[in-house]
C-alpha cells in the first residue's frame, strides 16, 4: 500500500466528533487508532505511547514520544483525528469514500477531513515512518499529539499538555494546523505566502434572549419576543466591533512590504502610523482580511416557538464571537450590550476563551520554520506571521511553550479553503505529498 492509499484509508473512517459526547461513535475512533498502528508499524514500534490520565476521555487522544539525542526543547507536531459532521446529499462524491477526482491542477482527494485535519496527521506520520526506515534519529525529542475532540473544543489536548507539564517537558517549537500556502492574500503580493499563525483569536458564545408571556399566534403583541430578538440581531450586525491593527498583523504587513511594489511597499512598511487607513482597506477587501483587523460576531443559531401557531415565550440567538488579540471576553459583553441597546434582551456569556498569547516572529524557532518553508515549498514562498482566524488545540500550550505556531504546509486555493467544514472538502494529491517533505525537513532541521 503506497502513501496515497494509506491516506485514503484514514479518510474513509468517519471519526466525527459531537459536542454531545454520547453522539460520538467511539468505535470509529478505535478503528482509526488500530488502522494507524497497522499502516505505520515502525512509528508504533519505535515511539513511546504516553498514557493520558483523567480528562483525555474516549475516544482517546494520542501522545507519542520519539526519543532524540537530547530531550530538551523538543519539537511538538500536532494534528487531530476528528472531523465535523456532514450532510451527505450536499456532496458531489460520498464524503467518506476518499474519491480521487481529476482536477484542473491534478488529482484531488474529496473527503471530509481531506484538509481538516487528516491531511496533516497522515503527512506527519508518513514523514516519521520514512525517517525511521532510513535510520534517522532526531537531534531532539519529537512529540506527536493527535487530539480526538479538537472540533468540539474538548479536553484531549489539554490532558496531553498536562501530562507534558507533569513530566517537565518544555517544548522548543510547537506546530499545529493553521494557515496554508496561498496566493493573493494581500494587495500587490504576487508571491505565494506561507501564512504562519503566531496567535489565534479567542472564541466565545454569547446568547441573546428575549422573553414574553406567550399565547396564541392569532393575537400577537406589538413587540413579540421574536421581533425584539430580530431587532437585537440586526443592531449587532450594524454595529460591528471597531477595526484595529494588532501587532501580528503589523508584522505581517511589514514582512510583506519587501515583496510588494511601490507605493504599497511604503504603505505596508508604515502600517503603524497609517493604521486608520490600512485597517479600513483590509476590512473592505473581504471576510478573511476583515477578520484580521477586528473582533467578529455572527449569529449561528436561532430558537423560537416550538409550534407554528404558538407565540414564543422566549426567543434566543447564539452569537459566535472571535476575539482579536488585545480584546477580552468582558469587552465583548460590553460591546454586545451597547450594540443591542435593549434592557429587555438578556446578554449572557455561555462559554469563552481569551485570545492566545502571541508567539515571536523572530528568533531561532521562527527561522527554522521559515527556512523549512523555503527549502521544501519554494524559495519564492514568503513566510508571513499572522493571526490565526480559527481556534485550534494549540491554545492548550499557553503558558507551557513560548514558540507556538499554526501552519499547515499545503497549497490551498480560495475554493479549497472555502470547502473547509463545507461540502466537497478536498486536497490536491501533489500538495499533500509536498507537505510530507515539509514535515520531514522540519524534523531533521538542526
Amino acid at each position: 500500500m503506497d502513501d496515497l492509499e494509506r491516506f485514503r484509508a484514514l479518510l474513509r473512517i468517519p471519526t466525527v466528533s459531537h459536542a454531545d459526547a454520547a453522539q460520538t461513535d467511539a468505535a470509529a475512533f478505535a478503528e482509526f487508532r488500530d488502522t494507524l498502528a497497522r499502516l505505520y508499524p515502525r512509528t508504533h514500534e519505535a515511539l513511546e505511547r504516553v498514557p493520558l490520565g483523567e480528562g483525555a476521555g474516549e475516544p482517546a487522544t494520542l501522545l507519542l514520544r520519539w526519543p532524540g539525542r537530547v530531550a530538551e526543547e523538543p519539537l511538538v507536531l500536532m494534528a487531530h483525528q476528528d472531523v465535523v459532521p456532514v450532510v451527505a446529499d450536499e456532496w458531489a462524491h460520498p464524503p467518506f469514500a476518499a474519491t480521487i477526482v481529476a482536477g484542473p491542477d491534478g488529482d484531488e482527494i474529496h473527503a471530509r477531513g481531506a484538509l481538516d485535519d487528516k491531511a496533516a496527521l497522515a503527512a506527519i506520520l508518513e514523514a516519521v515512518e520514512g525517517l525511521l526506515a532510513a535510520g534517522v534519529v532526531p537531534s531532539r525529542d519529537v512529540w506527536l499529539l493527535f487530539g480526538h475532540d479538537e472540533e468540539t473544543h474538548g479536553s484531549g489536548a489539554r490532558a496531553a499538555v498536562a501530562e507534558l507539564r507533569r513530566r517537565g517537558v518544555s517544548p522548543g517549537l510547537v506546530l499545529d494546523e493553521g494557515g496554508a500556502v496561498v496566493d493573493g492574500v494581500l494587495p500587490g503580493l504576487r508571491a505565494p505566502a506561507a501564512m504562519i499563525g503566531v496567535a489565534e483569536r479567542g472564541i466565545a458564545t454569547v446568547v441573546l434572549t428575549a422573553r414574553e408571556a406567550g399565547g396564541h399566534a392569532s393575537t400577537p403583541p406589538r413587540m413579540p419576543a421574536t421581533a425584539r430578538l430580530a431587532r437585537a440581531v440586526d443592531r449587532l450586525r450594524r454595529r460591528p466591533f471597531p477595526v484595529r491593527l494588532a501587532a501580528p498583523v503589523r508584522a505581517m504587513l511589514a514582512t510583506a512590504a519587501r515583496h510588494v511594489p511601490p507605493p504599497l511597499r511604503t504603505v505596508f512598511a508604515a502600517a503603524g502610523p497609517l493604521a486608520p487607513v490600512v485597517t479600513r482597506v483590509l476590512a473592505a477587501l473581504g471576510p478573511e482580511t476583515n477578520a484580521l483587523v477586528r473582533t467578529t460576531a455572527v449569529v449561528t443559531r436561532l430558537e423560537g416557538s416550538p409550534a407554528r401557531n404558538v407565540l414564543a415565550t422566549s426567543a434566543r440567538a447564539w452569537v459566535n464571537v472571535r476575539l482579536l488579540p488585545g480584546d477580552s471576553l468582558a469587552g465583548v459583553l460590553a460591546h454586545v450590550r451597547r450594540a443591542v441597546a435593549d434592557p429587555l434582551v438578556e446578554v449572557e456569556l455561555e462559554s469563552g476563551d481569551e485570545p492566545s498569547p502571541v508567539s515571536p516572529w523572530r528568533g531561532a524557532p521562527w527561522r527554522r520554520l521559515a527556512r523549512t518553508v523555503a527549502e521544501t515549498l519554494g524559495d519564492d514562498v514568503v513566510a508571513l506571521p499572522y493571526v490565526q482566524l480559527g481556534a485550534s488545540d494549540s491554545r492548550a500550550f499557553a503558558g507551557v511553550a513560548e514558540h507556538v505556531y499554526r501552519f499547515t504546509p499545503f497549497r490551498m486555493t480560495r475554493s479549497e479553503r472555502d470547502a473547509l467544514h463545507a461540502p466537497d472538502e478536498r486536497i490536491r494529491v501533489a500538495a499533500w505529498r509536498e507537505g510530507i517533505g515539509f514535515y520531514r525537513a522540519l524534523i531533521t532541521a538542526a
